[in-house]
């Protein structure tokens, strides 16, 4: 269950919170080769079965890109913004690949607050998306994402 802040204090508050763990989602050939197709990336150790087999990782795995773009499946599922008037994907500040990923195999997402800081009326947050592999000591990705939000206010009207 994602950790929900409803405000720009209670998210600045949030600096060093753990976000815990997201269900497990099974990395599938048909989920690789789609993402083949939408990049162009037909390399044989992620969508040829037969020669990746007697490849170096004894069958396919899941391009790296793919697993980094599970974040954004994976981030709604830790962390909840409730009354945002906007949000922005700011970009990342690092991108690591430990482990590979073999197809069939299980991940999850887990996350920690970094670093959240004001920027005027926005709030920026550092989020650290560590991407387990079921049953691995290391993990596929570890990607610190950047978002920023700016909430409505909760004054009261003046009448």
């Amino acid at each position: 269950m994602a950790h929900v802040f409803s405000s720009a204090a209670e998210l600045l508050a949030a600096a060093g919170t753990d976000l815990g763990t997201t269900d497990w989602l099974e990395i599938t050939q048909e989920r690789v080769n789609l993402f083949a197709d939408a990049t162009g990336d037909h390399q044989w150790i992620h969508v040829d079965p037969a020669r990746a087999k007697d490849g170096p990782f004894g069958g396919c795995i899941a391009h790296g890109y793919l697993i980094l773009s599970l974040v954004n499946h994976f981030l709604p599922l830790l962390i909840h913004i409730d009354n945002m008037k906007m949000g922005v994907n700011v970009g990342t500040d690092r991108v690591r690949f430990p482990a590979p990923v073999k197809v069939g195999a299980r991940i999850r997402g887990r996350g920690e607050i970094l670093k959240v800081e004001a920027l005027g009326e926005a709030v920026q947050s550092t989020v650290r998306v560590s991407i387990e592999i079921e049953g691995g000591d290391r993990p596929g990705c570890v990607i610190d994402t950047i978002s920023r939000y700016t909430f409505h206010s909760t004054a009261p009207a003046v009448s």
